[in-house]
């Protein structure tokens, strides 16, 4: 078996695992075991799968890229990474998606005035620039299984919390874009916003290679 085969059945054991715990074996395994070792398993099984990945990843090295982005790519890609950062950051900030949550409370607010997956998106464009940058056919395996599973994990959610929560959901979904910035444009909140610029600075400062302004200013 050759390491690009190690690493796309590490990438469908990480998807394939995600929708499984999230969705038909939950419930039964939460019966079983009860909700916090639950949420125990989850996180062990997808630190391991998601490691496998890396370790694939990285024993590829470096492939012939499919395509140079060039300046526009780098430029778009800072831009991307930056919002992406802003996303992570707020979406810790009142989320009703997140285990424990009581469920979407008032109109939405920060980051949620955007899109009301904030975590996925921000996963999801990290990915799309990874693969838009570095352009190589490990990329298309690797990444496009963080873009799959975030976005398809977005969907999902709105579905499982639809049948949890009812109407308190169809109206938060009703005030709220799935893609960002398809209900407008919107401010992410002072909180996000420079947590989220310190988080861009300081993770592509430590980046292996130059990366978002760093790449002209360094």
């Amino acid at each position: 078996m050759t390491v690009q085969a190690d690493l796309l059945l590490s990438c469908i054991a990480f998807v394939g695992m995600h929708f499984l715990l999230s969705h038909p074996l939950r419930k039964p395994l939460v019966r079983a075991v009860g909700e916090g070792p639950f949420q125990g398993l989850y996180s062990l099984v997808a630190l391991i799968t998601f490691a496998a990945m890396i370790y694939f990843y990285r024993r590829i090295g470096r492939e012939p890229p499919l395509r140079d982005a060039g300046m526009a790519g780098w430029v778009a890609g800072t831009l991307l990474m930056w919002l992406a950062s802003i996303l992570l950051v707020g979406s810790f900030i009142g989320n009703p998606s997140l285990v424990g949550a009581r469920g979407p409370r008032g109109g939405p607010k920060g980051v949620f005035a955007i899109t009301r997956h904030p975590m996925m998106w921000s996963f999801a464009i990290w990915a799309a620039v990874h693969l838009m940058i570095l352009a190589q056919p490990k990329s298309l395996v690797f990444d496009g299984s963080i873009i799959l599973l975030a976005l398809a994990g977005a969907a999902g959610q709105d579905r499982k919390k639809a049948r949890r929560m009812g109407e308190a959901w169809h109206e938060w979904t009703a005030q709220t874009a799935f893609v960002p910035f398809t209900r407008g444009l919107a401010y992410p909140g002072t909180v996000a916003l420079v947590g989220g610029t310190l988080l861009f600075l300081i993770a592509t400062w430590a980046h292996p290679i130059p990366a978002g302004i760093w790449r002209w200013v360094g």
